[in-house]
């Protein structure tokens, strides 16, 4: 398995706002070399980021829908004044709060400035070396389901599977987790948010996603025309994309 999460893609209206929204919510930086935003930490770009998963807000026509996205970020924080502080800030920028039948939790539920849900945790040892990102979040039927298919189609560790999640992390213990959260209701609507796939050095795009296709990938046709990457979708119909080394 040659295959590593790089970036989670994000689709807006104004890709340049909200790489920018995102860019000061994170304490990095946004890069607009084209026509999409890459969102990535200060200091200069460097991609793939070795330990963080950056963000790409790619343009497109038509606005979010009103059903929630079922992949989201989850976002870490350190003590209850960080919290409280972050969420403050995130409002003061653009964000909104969001009710997705969160109920009362200790965590607070925000949407981006075009509407994309996302958490800001409460404080979590878990997620105390995580960086900005604590977690992706995917809502999903059934977790041991797509631990099956994830767990091979990633180089990642599965740390954990139950009925009700799954959780991957970087086989170096470095970045953030990727959980698959047992959820009600099933996908409807084609998601805003899903993740990029990356060959490792050495590794082939069109062997790998031969390769995924086998443990139950599908094609998925966007009107993406003939581009370098190939989008296909999982057993449950999360979108995501297998990037071509350059």
């Amino acid at each position: 398995m040659t295959l590593r999460p790089v970036m989670v893609n994000i689709k807006a209206l104004d890709a340049s706002a909200v790489g920018r929204f995102w860019a000061e919510a994170l304490g990095w930086s946004a890069y607009s070399a084209g026509v999409t935003t890459y969102v990535g930490p200060a200091g200069g770009l460097v991609w793939p980021d070795p330990v963080a998963l950056g963000i790409d807000v790619v343009p497109v026509p038509d606005p979010k829908t009103a059903t929630k996205n079922r992949v989201h970020l989850d976002l870490a924080t350190t003590t209850a004044a960080h919290q409280a502080d972050l969420i403050a800030r995130l409002e003061a920028l653009g964000a909104t709060p969001a009710q997705v039948g969160q109920g009362d939790v200790p965590w607070t539920v925000l949407a981006d400035p075009e509407g994309n849900e996302f958490c800001v945790l409460e404080p979590r040892e878990v997620y105390r070396d995580t960086g900005p990102i604590a977690a992706v979040v995917v809502d999903c039927v059934d977790p041991r389901a797509m631990a099956r298919f994830w767990d091979e189609a990633l180089d990642w560790t599965l740390h954990e599977v139950t009925d009700d999640q799954a959780v991957f992390r970087s086989a170096k213990g470095v970045g953030p987790y990727l959980e698959f959260l047992r959820t009600p209701g099933v996908k409807t609507v084609p998601d805003r948010v899903h993740l990029d796939l990356l060959p490792r050095p050495g590794g082939d795009e069109q062997a790998e996603v031969t390769r995924l296709r086998t443990l139950g990938a599908t094609d998925l046709d966007l009107g993406q025309g003939d581009v370098p990457w190939t989008c296909l979708t999982d057993p449950e119909g999360h979108e995501f994309c297998v990037l071509a080394l350059s």
